[in-house]
């Protein structure tokens, strides 16, 4: 068996595989062949993946030589007929690229996206979205601190006291509590909303203190997304967000509804309250964002407060994300291989029949 580690178009910086990964994968008699400089960005040379048994190869070879073909984002389109019968595995959010999946069913490809697979214990280990959550909630808050025009500490010095940065974050997921702690760390008092009463335990031990609002829908089977919620509680809900976003000066949003636009949760009239200079990082951003003026990979700056929309925040920080990324992808090619290194796609095992959403007829 071949598997083949595609470089990445800009602005990704991330790779699909490390070298240090190769090894446990090379036990089951895998040949393994990486387009030339495909981790420079990760600051990883071609060497080191020599160094670990792959085979530096261009692009072409690559594709044609590969049985499987590792990328985290979709090859070019004119590059699907090379990928007949063959199998491609990354982060493709196949929801929201329907029109792509289409045409590869046609080009005879099969298709797994990590980002479809079911949110159970099992996946845990092959989770890309949590992993990469992770990176981007710790960096929203760095971001957040950077930009600021205040500390995120409280400071009593001889020339005067400072208060401490109020931080709130909506949104208690993956990339909502590394937010936390991160912001706990720099010395920010935080507010969290989120609409499952579960996490208020998680939330009060990062040392943050959780907003609760009554009567949300249950989201205990949303795989830690959010859950469309009745307007009762929307209208509960938007006034206990309003009420603190007036007081924060760093507001970062999390929430998303898996498979549609994300949730407004933030109003023009709720930014128009906020102190100029304060921030919004909106993780959203890439499915709509939290709210109405975010724009997806740019920042707006609106009466004052800029609101970041940053979908790329893991690639700011691309070894140790393509670390966990490529962890993850180890673990799938574990499950979808068998002992003499063939792939064996069993579509009766859950989590092989979630995250591959095509496959020829």
């Amino acid at each position: 068996m071949t598997i083949g580690v595609l470089k990445e178009s800009f602005p990704e910086t991330r790779v699909s595989l490390l070298p240090e990964q190769l090894a446990s994968l090379k036990k089951l008699s895998i040949d393994f062949l990486v387009e030339n400089n495909a981790g420079e960005k990760a600051y990883v040379d071609d060497a080191h993946y020599e160094a670990a048994g792959a085979v530096i190869s261009p692009r072409l070879q690559v594709i044609s030589r590969s049985k499987i073909i590792l990328c985290l984002h979709l090859p070019e389109e004119n590059e699907f007929h090379l990928l007949k019968s063959k199998t491609i595995i990354g982060y493709f959010q196949p929801l929201y690229q329907q029109g792509m999946m289409e045409k590869l069913k046609q080009a005879g490809v099969t298709v797994c996206s990590l980002d479809m697979l079911p949110r159970s214990t099992r996946a845990q280990t092959m989770d890309i979205l949590s992993s990469q959550a992770n990176i981007a909630g710790y960096k929203a808050v760095l971001q957040a601190a950077n930009l600021l025009p205040h500390y995120f500490p409280m400071l009593m010095t001889a020339a005067g006291s400072i208060p401490p940065a109020r931080v709130l974050i909506l949104g208690a997921g993956v990339a909502g509590l590394q937010a936390i702690a991160t912001a706990r760390r720099l010395g920010g008092i935080v507010e969290v909303f989120d609409t499952r009463p579960t996490v208020k335990e998680e939330v009060m031990s990062l040392g943050a203190k959780f907003i609760e609002v009554e009567g949300a829908a249950d989201a205990s089977s949303a795989g830690g997304y959010a859950v469309e919620q009745n307007e009762q509680f929307l209208e509960r809900q938007k006034a206990k967000i309003a009420a603190s976003v007036a007081k924060a000066d760093v507001v970062i949003t999390t929430a998303q509804i898996f498979g549609k636009k994300a949730p407004i949760l933030i109003s023009e009239a709720m930014i128009e309250s906020m102190k100029k200079g304060s921030v919004i990082v909106d993780l959203a951003a890439a499915t709509g964002g939290n709210t109405p003026l975010t724009q997806n990979n740019e920042t707006v700056i609106y009466n004052g407060v800029r609101i970041i929309g940053d979908s790329h925040l893991a690639t700011s920080m691309p070894y140790d994300a393509s670390k966990m990324y490529g962890k993850n992808i180890s673990n799938f090619l574990l499950l979808i291989m068998n002992k003499e290194g063939e792939l064996q796609l069993d579509f009766n095992d859950e989590l092989i029949k979630g995250a591959c959403i095509v496959a020829p007829d």
